[in-house]
């Protein structure tokens, strides 16, 4: 009996110390649980304090753009406003006050270095050539995809070498509207010049059709151009046959008669085939043209209209001598072209030549 009475006391005492270690273990998950939740809230709390910063700040930044944003719209607006306001406060007899600010887009390289054997119109010369090349800050090369769809394209430009362009930008009060030009096709009678295509105009915009050979980046290759060198473009369009060509149009019988400044034939002087293959080695590398025949086409084409102002016809350089004692110039692509002319409008071309200007550039390069 005594013997049981002692292990029942042993087995308790085990089993109370089991119970101590069971409830100390129990003690000790429960504070690394608690231990761990406080420090997850504490961090969820600091994460969400930080995203509520981030917020706040994103809500400013928005609220900032979004008043910037309406802040310049309404510039915008007041600007667009007043604009109108000052136009339609633009009396009829003050428009010289009114300004449209217009900015080239490009410039033309041109086989036509002078305004003298630069065609009246276009397409007449075929074998006329140009470059328009782009400003490309203003044209990127995305706006001419589309354009070598079509074959010919609208050219809107200034007449640069006007005589009076300066006084008329600069002093326009001081310039004076030409009501009457003379005309090449009436012998220099004169006509209404809104009744011509005299580049003496008012605004010296012109607008010319010329055929699109080739796209390169920003660049366009015309043909049938009636475009001096150097000539500012304001823009380009393209034509559309369906609408811009008018079947039923009509035109003044001056316009309808054959033209009399067609001449009657073009000859080529021996000189003139031996000066012409020295010269062209000069220039090919930077000539809109792959050969001096196709060079002295060009020469033929342009010499088949009579390219003399009205002056020289009438009276040539003021003198009594008959048209063929007299030698007239030409530059094509920089080259003197000299020529005579008879009266019965056949003429001799006599000689090509580089100017001396030319001929120290060639040299230095």
């Amino acid at each position: 009996l005594l013997l049981a009475r002692h292990r029942r006391r042993q087995v308790m005492a085990i089993a109370g110390h089991s119970n101590g270690y069971t409830t100390a273990a129990l003690a000790f998950t429960l504070a690394v649980v608690s231990v761990s939740a406080t420090v997850s809230l504490y961090r969820w709390r600091r994460r969400g304090e930080d995203l509520e910063c981030r917020i706040e700040e994103l809500d400013k930044s928005l609220g900032s753009t979004r008043e910037k944003s309406a802040s310049e719209r309404r510039g915008r607006v007041k600007a667009q406003q007043a604009l109108r306001e000052a136009l339609a406060q633009s009396e009829s007899n003050d428009l010289h006050n009114t300004i449209y600010p217009m900015r080239p887009i490009g410039t033309i390289q041109s086989c036509f270095s002078t305004r003298n054997g630069t065609p009246r119109q276009p397409l007449l010369v075929s074998l006329a050539r140009a470059c328009l090349t782009f400003d490309q800050a203003l044209v990127p090369p995305a706006s001419l995809e589309g354009l070598g769809e079509y074959s010919h394209c609208w050219i809107l430009y200034v007449f640069h070498l006007n005589t009076d362009i300066e006084k008329l930008w600069r002093k326009p009060s001081q310039s004076k509207l030409k009501a009457k030009v003379r005309v090449p096709r009436l012998n220099g009678e004169r006509k209404g010049v809104f009744a011509t295509r005299s580049p003496h105009r008012p605004c010296p915009i012109g607008l010319t059709v010329a055929k699109v050979e080739e796209i390169q980046k920003d660049k366009i290759l015309l043909s049938g151009v009636d475009l001096v060198d150097g000539t500012p473009v304001l823009d380009i369009k393209p034509y559309l046959p369906y609408s811009d060509s008018i079947q039923e149009a009509t035109v003044p019988n001056w316009v309808k008669e054959e033209c009399s400044l067609a001449v009657a034939s073009v000859t080529f002087s021996d000189t003139f085939s031996s000066s012409i293959t020295s010269c062209w080695k000069l220039i090919e590398k930077k000539s809109l043209y792959s050969s001096a025949d196709e060079f002295k086409s060009l020469i033929t084409q342009v010499l088949a209209w009579d390219i003399r102002s009205m002056s020289q016809r009438n009276k040539p350089q003021d003198t009594s001598d008959a048209d063929s004692s007299i030698v007239y110039h030409l530059v094509l692509e920089g080259l003197d072209v000299s020529y005579m002319i008879d009266n019965e409008s056949n003429i001799l071309v006599q000689d090509v030549s580089l100017p001396n200007n030319l001929e120290e550039d060639v040299a230095a390069t």
